[in-house]
Order: C-alpha cells, then structure tokens, then sequence
C-alpha cells in the first residue's frame, strides 16, 4: 500500500542487459554477424551452413520423400516459401555436400481476386514471381484461384494411399538412384511457362461472392484456407506429383496451434501442424520449414539475397481483433519479444500431438469432413461438451408455442418458393421446362444443393462453425455440393438397407 511520507525520488535502476560475444560460436574465430538467441552468435559463413543443416537433417530425419520422387513446391511469395525454394534449389546444385534427389516443381495460387485486386496488379505480381522461377530451371505452374469452381468431386474424397515402404526400401532407392545417371534426371528440365490465365469474369465474381458470403473474417480466412489446400491437391494430382511441400514455419505453425484451438480443430492438430499430412491419401503434404522461426529466415533472405514478393491476403491492413487469427498472431508475437521461448514451447507441443480419431488408412470416405477432410470429431458421447454444446443451440433455435405468424416470418424472412406448376421448370425464370418432368423423372429442384443443417453432419466441429458464419451454402462450389449430396444418398441408402447387412458390411455400400 502507497505510503504518504514514502521518497519515491530515487533513479531506477536500468534493466540489466545481457553481453553478446562478438565471436561465432561455433568456429570461435570469424566476427559475428548474427544473433539468433542470446548466446547463439554466427558468423555469415557458419550461419549458412547452419540453415542449410537443418533443412536437409529435417527431410533426412524422416525419410518420407524417396530419390527420384516428385514433389510440387508451393510458393506463396513470401519469405518462408521463397526461402524453402531456395534450399531446395541449393541442394539440387552441383557443388552441394549431400545432394536432395527428388524431381521439383513450383505452383502458385493466385489469390488476388479473393483480396480484391485488379487484373493489372494480378499480372504484376504474377510477372514478379515468374522472373524468380525461371531463375531456379524447375517446372511452375501459375494457377488462378478461381479454377477451385471447377474442380472434380474427387478432391474431397480420399484416394487410395500407396502401400508403406520399409524402413530399408529407402538406402535401397538411393543405391538404384546414385546407380544410374542422376545428373541428367535433375538438370535436363523443360520449364513450363504458365501466364495468368485468362480467367473469365463470372467466375471472378462467383469466387468473389463465395468469399464475401462469410460474415467475419476469421470464417473468411478458414474458407480461403481450405479452397486453396483443395486447389494444390488438384494440382499435384492432375501433374502427377506425390508430394506437396508447405512453406509453414515454426512461428506461423506456433500461431496456427492456438488459433486452431479457438476455432475447435484440436482434434486435427497433429495434422495441421505435423511434418506430414496424408489426410488426402495418395497426396502427402510436407513442411520442412517448420524447425526455422521467421527471424532466422528473414536473417537468412536479407544476408543472401533472397528474394521473394509481398502479396497482400485478407489480414493486410487489419487491427488485431479483426479475427481469431490475427488476435492469435498479435498474442504470440508480442509474448515472444519479451519472452524469446514462447514459440519454441508452443511449437515442441505440437510435436508431441498425435490424433486420437480413427487413422487415415481406416477411415472411411464418410467418416471423413466434407471439407478439411480429417476424420470426424463428431461422433461424441452424450455426456460431452459438444452434445451439451448441440443441446444448447437447439433450444435456443426453439421457438415459443405463442409466437405469433408475424414473429415466426420476422425470425426466417426468406421467402417462401411457390410450387412449380405442371409443365413448368421451378428452377427456370419463366415457363420453360427441364424435360425431366415430364419423363417421369421429377423436376430439376429435386437436385438442389442441401440445406445447411443436412450440410453440417458431413462436416467437423471446426468446419460447421464456419459454414455457420456463411450467409449461404448455396455459393459453395458443386464440387462440394455434389460430394455432399451423394454422401447423404449413401447414408439413406445403408439406413434403408442395415437390416441386411452384417457387422462392418457397411463399407462396402
């Protein structure tokens, strides 16, 4: 408690900092040039080979991307992809200590109509980072993002997963790699020029409204998020890639635990922040950055010469409580700048994550999220949060046996669709019919695209929150909607007939 006669006009004391040794720690000769933590001081040449290091110790350590495999590079333009890039670009040269022998290429999703931008600003970005890719010699492909509205049902279904290799198939194929003349699989490659397409203005606009649809920003970000993995999935399967690595570092993977947490995808954690996904089964994601912080990458881009774009996302220019991950970014990057071990706890948390639900290989296709496409976490007992969670909301959604009509139409204003008179088409404007009504075959609104609450029983607790903050499912692209609809005829059709099935011959419906 203050005091009345307490002298507070004594100095205070300065805050006591710590010396740093101006030597390198690991050679003990040349002149520091960097500090990566206090006591961790390196020079230029010593912190090279330290980054270098630890990218191939990382792909090494876990031996999932054999010699002469395909692996799609997914770069963003940002410093941890471009970084990644350039790894991947030095370990493939002639002169490298311990050469990585995949086969590479590069894609790049073009987002800028989701953000807002112009075709001129599209098209100098995308000039920007084809200069950067034809630098390296690897095959890119540039993809608009709005190619995510045509893509196939089979993006949100699993593929069959390859059969596990043993743990000696790996020394075997590198033996059969060094074997043959593996200089002229890594350096004879035909670059692949893909300009901005010429992307058509509806789809522009549709992708535009699919976006805006998600009432806050944090629904928004998830959405793009999921749209984006199912566009490099497409694109590693259609060019024949077995591999997909991310450019997620330790930072961003530390932000994503916690914000994943807030939005209720604990249950996924080990596969959002894991080296490996193979949630996909054929298509195995890979993020090799994840031991790096983004300090040490951006010392490692600005002494090397690195180069990479800014591209501008939804987050740009936005205040801390715009969404859960913003607010979530702000949080660890503020508590790691008075307290340099907050990222690297949050991250080696994360190591020690392992997914409690069924395993990938045992997981049916229905079993599985219709968007994220991890395994469902809603398969709850009745005692749990989540029931109590459903419970909650569904009386709150009750209404009251008094409620007037005029309350009743103030709760659920959409209008209500007049029934489609004989010969007319209900989902035509005017008087045209579809032809199958008159076949016997029922009019064309028998395949509408399913309500929300039929919708969100194919999605994961995470998922369903944010189809939840959408004003619409109906602007979801058919890909999803046609999956949606034929896993809802799977599950009529295995309740009409669970009579005649034995134990576990459901999965062969």
């Amino acid at each position: 408690m203050c005091q009345v006669d307490e002298d507070y006009r004594e100095e205070l004391e300065s805050a006591h900092v710590p010396s740093v040794s101006k030597k390198c720690v690991k050679c003990k000769e040349a002149t520091a040039a960097v500090v990566i933590r206090v006591g961790d001081t390196y020079c230029r040449g010593c912190f090279k080979e330290y980054f270098i290091h630890k990218f191939r110790a990382m792909l090494g350590k876990n031996r999932i991307i054999f010699p002469g495999e395909k692996v799609l590079l997914a770069v963003s333009g940002g410093p941890s992809s471009c970084s990644m890039l350039s790894q991947v670009q030095e370990g493939l040269s002639q002169n490298a200590h311990k050469k990585l022998r995949f086969l590479p290429g590069i894609v790049y999703i073009d987002e800028g109509s989701a953000v807002g931008q112009s075709v001129e600003e599209r098209r100098k970005t995308a000039d920007e980072l084809q200069a950067v890719f034809k630098a390296t010699g690897f095959p890119f492909h540039i993809v608009p993002l709005e190619q995510v509205l045509d893509l196939p049902s089979s993006v949100v279904v699993m593929a069959p997963s390859p059969a596990e290799r043993p743990a000696s198939a790996y020394k075997a194929a590198v033996d059969h790699f060094i074997q043959r003349d593996s200089s002229n699989c890594l350096t004879q490659r035909e670059v692949e020029e893909t300009s901005l397409l010429d992307v058509q203005e509806s789809h522009t606009q549709s992708l535009q409204q699919l976006i805006g649809s998600a009432k806050t920003l944090t629904a928004r970000e998830d959405l793009l998020n999921t749209l984006r993995q199912h566009l490099l999935v497409h694109t590693a399967r259609s060019e024949g890639y077995s591999k997909v690595m991310l450019g997620d570092n330790c930072t961003r993977l530390a932000v994503k635990l916690l914000s994943s947490i807030s939005l209720g995808r604990g249950a996924q954690l080990a596969q959002d922040t894991g080296f490996s996904d193979s949630r996909y089964g054929d298509i195995i994601l890979v993020r090799p950055m994840r031991d790096y912080s983004a300090k040490e990458i951006a010392y490692y881009n600005h002494m090397f010469n690195v180069p990479s774009v800014f591209i501008p996302s939804l987050e740009t220019k936005t205040t801390d409580k715009a969404s859960i991950q913003r607010l979530t970014e702000s949080f660890v990057t503020k508590l790691q700048a008075d307290f340099p071990s907050t990222v690297s706890t949050i991250y080696r948390t994360s190591e020690k994550l392992q997914t409690a639900c069924k395993s990938s290989s045992t997981a049916g296709h229905c079993g599985r999220c219709l968007l994220c496409m991890c395994t469902l976490d809603t398969a709850a007992e009745d005692a749990s949060a989540f029931k109590a969670t459903l419970i909650s909301e569904q009386l709150s959604q009750t209404k009251s046996p008094q409620a007037t009509s005029t309350e009743i139409l103030r709760q659920n204003p959409a209008p209500v669709e007049p029934e489609p008179t004989a010969g007319q088409c209900c989902s035509s404007g005017g008087g045209e019919d579809c032809g199958r009504a008159a076949s016997g075959g029922g009019c064309c609104s028998s395949a509408k695209v399913p309500e929300t609450t039929h919708l969100k029983s194919l999605l994961c607790y995470s998922c369903q929150l944010t189809i939840k903050d959408m004003s619409s499912v109906e602007r979801l692209p058919l890909y999803i909607l046609s999956e949606a609809q034929r896993r809802q005829r799977r599950s009529q059709m295995r309740e009409e007939i669970s009579e005649f099935l034995l134990d576990g011959g459901d999965e062969g419906v």
